[in-house]
């Protein structure tokens, strides 16, 4: 009887040093304050990142992408640390559960869950990830060490626990439903495919359902420009003079960004908050809900701009071709200050899909906007890149935003106007995601 309340004892004992073990012998592996280069949301980011690179990802997917990684990674840190209200799992992982190794098992599993090509890859990063975490255990007594094993693993369960609850939530969102083929039509002013393109490409996200917003027309931007507005002629000239593939206004540094900016927002504006989050030495608390709240708004975003082109393109009222198809098809357009040119052509092949909202303009504006909310505008410079052309460094997020917003029109594919409020609508789905989710539990005043 002793030798069994001893054991219980020592059992209860075991447990309350688990318990507080980030408090106490293992407050490296535990801490929510140390900053980069020890901070496994960072690693996972770049791992992300490097992940959507290798595997050639469409910019459009990449964000339901991110959003399902960093919601996975933002719940079991904070099911752990119970900072914030969840994205989606309530906070339920065992007692001294170690929230690194949480965020890497959460990581990898969301990844290899949606990238299963890469996951000899992932493995090595995962092996690698939980070996210089263990590292950190290195010279400890081995009651520290037992202590730091249990930590570890119960991180790990919770990790994967998450991760997987996470997958399952997404699995039928919608993204991968079977949608008829979408092709707009011929009335004048309609969107048309460009051939060899012969329907809607990435349609399904029109139909994906949203992470925080409530839904995809919350923030349907209004109807766009008519055809014989002083707006319409606007945005037809400046494109038409700025656009074409030769004889341009541009600068040779526009016709450089134009390519540049084609490039997946996903992979620019995560890179982007990994080297501020760095450069700033952002705690892992915060730093986990930046790229929580980046991803999910870029989701978000993408979702609502989708909606808005199948919505907008089905309509024969609304102006949604191309500038391509527009500037070609201009006597027919009742304007008498737009003049029809037969052999214009776009620096940019022009994506297959509605000209009315624009995608990477709606990105740039909900990236742009979270990044503001945690640094100034010049906090700390960042160097972004895109596959076979020169990387860009920037000082300032509001330049970066810019140059993307404006790479639309160099590249011959959006106009002026429907820049401006794509870029609104971001900012305002930032701005609406940051209030109403992953808040703090009991914020200072």
């Amino acid at each position: 009887m002793k030798r069994k309340i001893l054991k219980n004892l020592q059992s209860a004992w075991l447990a309350a040093l688990v318990l507080f073990a980030g408090a106490t012998v293992l407050a490296p592996i535990a801490s929510a304050h140390d900053p980069a280069p020890d901070d496994q949301i960072l690693e996972w980011n770049q791992i992300f990142i490097d992940t959507i690179i290798a595997s050639n990802t469409a910019n459009s997917s990449s964000h339901r992408l991110g959003a399902i990684v960093h919601g996975s990674i933002f719940d079991a840190y904070n099911g752990i640390e119970k900072r914030y209200t969840p994205l989606f799992v309530q906070p339920a992982a065992a007692p001294g559960a170690s929230r690194r190794t949480a965020v890497i098992a959460a990581a990898y599993t969301a990844l290899v869950g949606l990238f299963p090509t890469r996951q000899a890859e992932l493995d090595a990063s995962y092996a690698a990830s939980l070996a210089a975490f263990d590292a950190n255990a290195s010279g400890a007594s081995a009651l520290q060490r037992a202590i730091a094993w249990q930590s570890r693993q119960r991180g790990i369960d919770w990790g994967t626990k998450v991760a997987l609850a996470i997958l399952a939530w997404r699995a039928n969102d919608g993204f991968s439903g079977s949608y008829a083929a979408f092709s707009g039509g011929t009335a004048v002013g309609q969107w048309r495919p460009l051939p060899p393109a012969t329907s809607m490409s990435a349609q399904a996200l029109a139909f994906t359902d949203t992470f925080v917003v409530p839904n995809n027309s919350m923030f349907r931007p209004p109807a766009p420009r008519a055809l014989t507005s002083a707006t319409y002629t606007d945005d037809f000239n400046a494109v038409k003079a700025l656009g074409r593939k030769t004889g341009s206004t541009r600068t040779d540094d526009q016709t450089a960004l134009a390519p540049f900016w084609e490039g997946n927002a996903s992979v620019h504006w995560n890179s982007a908050a990994n080297q501020m989050a760095r450069a700033n030495h952002l705690s892992m608390s915060k730093t986990n809900r930046l790229f929580a709240l980046l991803n999910v708004t870029l989701a978000d975003t993408v979702f609502t701009i989708w909606s808005a082109k199948r919505f907008y393109g089905d309509a024969q009222t609304e102006v949604t071709w191309r500038p391509q198809t527009a500037i070609t098809l201009a006597d027919t357009d009742n304007n008498l200050d737009t003049a029809s040119d037969a052999g214009w052509v776009p620096l940019i092949t022009t994506p297959s899909h509605p000209e009315y909202p624009a995608g990477h303009p709606s990105l740039n504006g909900a990236a742009a906007t979270v990044l503001l909310m945690h640094f100034s505008d010049k906090q700390a410079p960042f160097t972004l890149t895109t596959a076979g052309l020169p990387d860009r460094t920037y000082t300032r997020i509001s330049q970066a935003r810019a140059d993307g917003d404006n790479a639309r029109v160099w590249g011959g594919m959006h106009y002026p106007s429907t820049i401006e409020i794509s870029d609104g609508v971001g900012k305002s789905i930032a701005r609406y995601v940051n209030r109403n989710a992953m808040r703090e539990r009991h914020p200072k005043h």
